[in-house]
């Protein structure tokens, strides 16, 4: 099934600067197998630690299911469906 996620607030570069992808993932998977797709086919090994966190998304970065905060979801525990759109937004900023 397929599912988009979006990288905005600086993780785009964590990801080669693509702001948003289209992945391919098996039907039943949940938000902490999307991680995994994530860190081991796309993003900079180098700079891992800047998105997880003992293999969840570290504080400091928002994260929406088809616009609604994961936390009101199950947070990683949230089985995607067809089409879900899961936006990475970091809330940190230089000043």
């Amino acid at each position: 099934m397929k599912v988009k996620v979006e990288f905005t607030g600086g993780l785009e570069s964590l990801f080669n600067d693509q702001k948003e992808l289209t992945l391919d993932i098996a039907e039943g998977s949940k938000i902490s197998d999307l991680l995994l797709v994530l860190k081991n086919e796309y993003m900079d090994k180098d700079r891992e630690e800047l998105f997880l966190q003992d293999g969840i998304v570290r504080p400091g970065i928002l994260v929406l299911i088809n616009d609604a905060d994961w936390e009101l979801e199950g947070e990683e525990n949230y089985e995607l469906e067809p089409r879900d759109n899961v936006l990475f937004a970091s809330t940190l900023h230089g000043g």
